[in-house]
Formats: structure tokens, sequence, C-alpha cells
């Protein structure tokens, strides 16, 4: 019964997320601002993802940053140095990173606390380093330039149809994790992130599902740093860099953990804040350090318990 009120309770939230999303385009004068939005969107869809290892599972990653940006240039080099269409690009790409991140998931995953952050950090320095030193493939430090994105014949040049690409990617993304987080195995994940050693004794397969949802994770950093990186039409070394991995996972802890639409506003606020902060100069980094302190320390549940206050009257 409990899981039946969530489902319902989130399916307004859905809907005021799609209505929203149709709303923003009317309120962007012109491309630079699409570009913002779409920059959103695409963080939104990681946060998302992460946030189902680290807020209903309880395993940190390190290493998005990395994976997404691996993703883009998979599918980049794939379209770009081999002909393949994009479409077919994307999903080689994802089978790809869904292999890679269950070969890695069983040993990394075995580790916990701050052993884990540290493994997965590992793995997000070699992606980075290789990244940066195969330059005939990856153009280096350099960066490469991406290939047009098409689909069923028509190539996207328009900013607005990579907004609605992005949303629609984002709304699927958020109806599919709504009822992943609804049925068992999203109890399942819940039970991990209190203790292994309960449901383990209960006959859960630990290592199955935490390497389940590590692999659903990657792939859909993996599909998000894709889709940026045909949108943008260049993929470098810094979008799967240290900073970059940083970036998501205080998208995820500031938004809320554990709680679904939380990854989506951590992911708009973290986008937007920079942007809003550019006047101040000298003061940016200071400024954008003192939000996210004095967000941490006045609702460490993340902004999205303001509404669970509003919810209750205050």
């Amino acid at each position: 019964m409990r899981a039946l009120a969530r489902r319902w309770n989130l399916r307004p939230a859905l809907g005021v997320t799609a209505l929203i999303l149709a709303l923003v385009p009317w309120m962007l004068s012109n491309d630079f601002y699409y570009e913002i939005a779409i920059l959103a969107l695409f963080n939104a869809m990681i946060a998302v993802g992460l946030n189902l290892l680290m807020g209903y599972a309880g395993q940190i990653s390190l290493a998005h940053g990395a994976f997404a940006g691996l993703g883009g240039y998979i599918a980049a080099i794939l379209t770009g140095r081999y002909g393949l269409a994009p479409l077919f690009s994307i999903a080689v790409s994802l089978g790809i990173m869904a292999l890679l991140a269950y070969g890695l998931a069983r040993p990394i995953l075995r580790l916990r606390g701050h052993y884990l952050a540290m493994a997965t950090l590992g793995v997000g320095i070699i992606v980075s380093i290789i990244l940066n030193n195969e330059e005939e493939l990856t153009g280096g430090t350099d960066g490469m330039s991406v290939e047009s994105f098409s689909l069923f014949g028509h190539t996207f040049t328009e900013s607005w149809e990579w907004y609605l690409l992005a949303a629609l990617h984002l709304l699927l993304l958020l109806w599919l994790a709504q009822n992943l987080i609804d049925s068992p195995l999203g109890r399942i994940l819940r039970s991990l992130h209190d203790s292994e050693r309960a449901s383990a004794s209960v006959g859960v397969n630990v290592a199955r599902y935490k390497s389940l949802v590590f692999v659903i994770s990657v792939v859909v950093a993996a599909l998000a740093g894709s889709l940026y990186a045909f949108f943008s039409g260049f993929i470098s070394p810094q979008e799967a860099g240290f900073n970059r991995s940083i970036e998501l996972v205080v998208m995820v802890v500031l938004g809320g953990m554990g709680r679904l639409y939380g990854a989506v506003i951590g992911a708009v606020i973290l986008t937007l804040l920079p942007q809003l902060l550019t006047s101040f100069e000298d003061y940016q980094t200071l400024i954008y350090g003192a939000i996210i302190i004095g967000v941490m320390i006045f609702m460490p549940k993340g902004i999205v318990s303001l509404f669970d206050r509003w919810r209750r009257g205050g």
C-alpha cells in the first residue's frame, strides 16, 4: 500500500515537470539560453541515474563524469572515424559502457565507504589519462569535433529540436526511475542502503543488485554524455575530468539524496548558478562555494526538503 501511495504521489510530480519543461522555451530568447537549458537537462539525466546508485543503493561513485565523457567519445569516434549512423553509434556506446560497468562492478563494489570512493576515483583518473594521451583517436587535450546528429534522415540543427529531444529523454527517464523505485527492485535497493548484511540474511544477492544498479547508472550517464557530444559538436577530456564527477555528486547531494526529483533540482540549480554569478567576476567561486555550504548546513537533506516542510505547513 505504501508503494502504491508513493506511485500516485509521484505521478503529479511527473506531470508538473512536463508542464514546466513545456513552458521553459517561452522564456528562452536566444540560442545561448537554449544551450544552458539543454545542458541542465542532460545534467539532470546523469544526476537521476547517479541518485539511483547513491541515494537508493547507498553506493558512491566519483567516476560518473568519466563514464559520461567516455560514452560521448565512443559515440563520436564511431560516427566520425568509422561512419556509423549516430543512433547506432550511441547504441553501441551504451552496450560497451554496460559491459565495462559490469566488469568493474564486481571487484569495485565489494568495497565500502571511502575505499569505494577511492576505487571509483581511480577509475575516473584512468579514463581521463587515456582520453588525454590517445591523441590519434581522441584528439588528446585539444579534444575532437563531433558529427551532426541525424535521426531517420533528419539532421538536428535547431536549438528547440535539441531541447525537445533532451526534455523527452529526461521525462522518459523519470518515468522509468519512478517505476523502478516502486518495484521490488527498488525496495531491494533501499534495503541495501540500510544494511547489506541484513539484506543478505534474507536471501538478497547483494553483489548482483549492486552491480545491476551500477550498470544502469553508468548507461544513463553514457547516454546523456553521448547526446550532449552530438549537441555541442565537440568533446574534450574535460568532460570526463575529476571536477566533472565531483560536480555531479554535488548535484545529487544538494538536491536531496534518495529523492528522485531532488536530483533534477540539484542539477538545474548547479547548472544555472555559475551563469547567474558571472557578474561577480573574482568573487564568483567564493559565492558559489558559500551557497553550497549554506544549503548543506541549513538543509542537510537537500533542497527538496523544503517541499516537505511546505507540505507539513512550516
